[in-house]
């Protein structure tokens, strides 16, 4: 076995590596570039090495400086993860004759692997079931048409050499061929340098079944049966479940020896994916046909890991170690159900827009390592971690197993609302709007279901503005008492010898402005109007949670404060509030006015004012657009414009300072 190995990745796969290489007592040297100097994968290895600047291009796709680091550091295996490096022959032919072990399969899998067409070809001739269309060479534009006409509409127009959905075309007549061919050359020219295009029967309704498969260099081959990966958007995977809903045994056998006839096609070594599209036909009836194989451990290896109990990792190092395979296929058994969620720093509410940013909150649920019928948590990021451009959005994976499919599904909404993330948007909240659909808690699950549930995964609100409202102003009253003293003159209950008092309060909740008054009752108890809900209110802390009572519901919430916003985390879901207590200005000094932030994350349309300008209460004083709608700031009071800190078409974080105002002298 290994005394050293590199860890050519970064984010929460290279921590994944690092912690069982830690397990086996083997050191790890970490790479990283300008922009990761500080993350935890860094920190989760041994020793690590700057290799580059923030940009892929400049850090984790240089192969030449990760071997001169694993050799520098003495290590004597480079353990690629996934993406960037993985899947490049180039780069594993390069780790071999350096002399160090590649943990993958050898650069000729990859290669024959890697190109679409030509895998098709190698996979026809081991008898892999295949997709009808067309996979040869020739790229005339007249003979592509002729073969899709063959084939019979819809097609689907494939770059050869893609993957995520880049280069990528459904046809549904033959008058739109010829069009839509152009456009797919264009962008497989754009993303990979290769136009060469294959034709497909678009299959109906598809599923996308996967199998793992393991091979060793003694010849041994098991497959670890299959991950369902049909709930997609953009071609890209969103949740993750191992075994697949109504899978048969036989259909299981079917296609885990099949996918094993692939790895053995090609000599593979190490764990491999092959990706199946499935065609329902009705009555329970499957066929399945081979669409790509990844030569590399996949991102939703964790719950073929939760149903059998291994690890995955391990069995890399053994077999790239020259060990055999720890297991027979015999030996090889299914437990439970495991789903994986994908957390990424994006907007599905805006066609799922990256987001980037400074994580200000990341609360995760409980969570072990490896331990069936629990939940695990897999991420590079921490509490304060920037989430930066250069990479992909994912932050973290969670990954849930239960006895039962039932039971697994109710633990992941648990975890996820148990997640709490504020600097970003993320799409935890959509995660779990997935989770409670009809289709996929029923497993009618196909890679449109995303559209076809669209009403009721986007744009929802299951936090209503009078408990969002409810909750931020308990929280900011558990704030205000914990400040006070013994004497009775520091009270702030609001209690007064005779009337009542009360307290108006201002929001920006959902794009629309709403106001609440407190009224602070003799006898001690506290009164809220919010819009046209009103009801007694009272709360109590629950160690970092409030349990809130109003109008006659009761609701466990955590808020955070960013900026001047609210972020309201409840058991139904989530929220975000602007919140403006008016008396809180009230007695201000006269110098400073204050900050002007912004309330979400977006752009600055314009401003209205300059620097030195005088502005009257009231007066706007910005634009900003976000979540697809403009939001205009203004002033909190009288006052002199001292500084704008950005221009128009600046893209800002939520809580960033617009610009500074002081008091106008009296």
């Amino acid at each position: 076995m290994f005394n050293k190995i590199l860890i050519a990745n970064r984010g929460e796969i290279a921590c994944r590596v690092a912690a069982t290489a830690r397990r086996m007592a083997i050191r790890t040297v970490a790479v990283y570039s300008d922009a990761d100097a500080n993350a935890k994968h860094v920190a989760a290895c041994d020793e690590a090495v700057h290799i580059g600047g923030s940009a892929p291009k400049d850090s984790y796709l240089r192969w030449e400086r990760i071997i001169d680091a694993a050799k520098a550091t003495g290590a004597q295996a480079i353990h690629p993860g996934y993406g960037f490096l993985s899947e490049n022959e180039e780069f594993a032919q390069a780790c071999a004759n350096a002399g160090l072990v590649f943990i993958g399969p050898p650069a000729s899998a990859i290669q024959a692997m890697g190109l679409k067409a030509e895998s098709k070809q190698l996979m026809e001739k081991a008898g892999v079931p295949l997709v009808p269309g067309y996979h040869g060479a020739a790229q005339d534009p007249a003979l592509l048409q002729k073969e899709a006409d063959r084939i019979g509409y819809p097609v689907l127009i494939k770059a050869s050499a893609g993957g995520g959905g880049k280069g990528m075309r459904a046809v549904d007549k033959a008058e739109d061929f010829l069009a839509a061919l152009q456009s797919c050359k264009r962008e497989a020219t754009n993303s990979f340098g290769d136009d060469a295009v294959l034709v497909e029967k678009y299959v109906q309704r598809p599923r996308h079944i996967e199998i793992q498969v393991f091979g060793d260099t003694q010849g041994n081959y098991v497959y670890l049966f299959e991950r369902d990966c049909s709930v997609q958007r953009r071609h890209q995977k969103v949740l993750e479940e191992a075994p697949a809903p109504g899978m048969t045994q036989a259909m299981r056998e079917q296609m885990g020896n099949a996918a094993v006839a692939a790895a053995r096609a090609v000599k593979y070594v190490g764990a491999g994916t092959v990706e199946f599209i499935v065609e329902q036909r009705g009555k329970g009836e499957m066929n399945f046909f081979f669409m790509e194989m990844n030569t590399r451990l996949q991102v939703e290896h964790p719950v073929t890991e939760a149903i059998t109990g291994l690890d995955l990792v391990e069995w890399q190092l053994r077999v790239a170690a020259g060990q055999p395979l720890p297991l027979k296929q015999e030996q090889l058994a299914i437990r439970g159900h495991a789903i994986e969620a994908r957390i990424c720093a994006e907007n599905p509410d805006n066609n799922f827009l990256p987001a980037t940013g400074r994580l200000e909150v990341a609360r995760w649920p409980q969570h072990v390592a490896f331990e069936r019928g629990a939940v695990r948590l897999d991420t590079g990021f921490g509490e304060g971690d920037a989430v930066s451009p250069f990479y992909d959005s994912m932050i973290a994976k969670l990954i849930v197993h239960g006895d039962t499919r039932e039971q697994a599904l109710a633990r992941l909404d648990e975890a996820l609302a148990r997640t709490h993330i504020v600097g970003v948007a993320t799409n935890v909240q959509f995660l779990r709007h997935v989770v409670k659909s009809r289709s996929f808690a029923q497993a009618d699950l196909d890679t449109a279901l995303i559209q076809r549930e669209a009403a009721v995964l986007f744009h929802q609100q299951p936090v209503s503005l009078a408990q969002a409202a409810a909750a931020a102003i308990a929280q900011a009253l558990v704030a205000e008492r914990a400040g006070e003293g013994r004497d009775p003159f520091s009270r702030r209950d609001g209690w007064r010898s005779h009337g009542v008092a009360s307290r108006r309060f201002e929001f920006e909740f959902g794009g629309e402005h709403a106001a609440a008054t407190l009224a602070y009752l003799h006898d001690g108890a506290l009164a809220l109007t919010v819009g046209n809900v009103s009801g007694a209110l009272s709360f109590e802390r629950q160690g970092e949670a409030i349990d809130v009572h109003f109008a006659g519901e009761r609701f466990t919430a955590s808020v955070y404060a960013s900026g001047e916003m609210d972020h309201v985390f409840t058991p139904r879901g989530a929220a975000s509030i602007l919140a403006l207590d008016l008396l809180a200005h009230a007695g201000e000094g006269a110098a400073d006015v204050g900050r002007l932030t912004a309330p979400m994350p977006g752009k600055v349309i314009s401003f209205a004012v300059k620097a030195g300008d005088k502005v009257s209460k009231g007066q706007p004083l910005a634009v900003m657009e976000a979540m697809k709608m403009e939001h205009t700031i203004a002033a909190p009071a009288d006052g002199t414009v001292q500084e704008l800190l950005y221009a128009p078409g600046d893209q800002v974080a939520e809580g960033a300072e617009l610009l500074r105002l002081s008091a106008i002298p009296a």
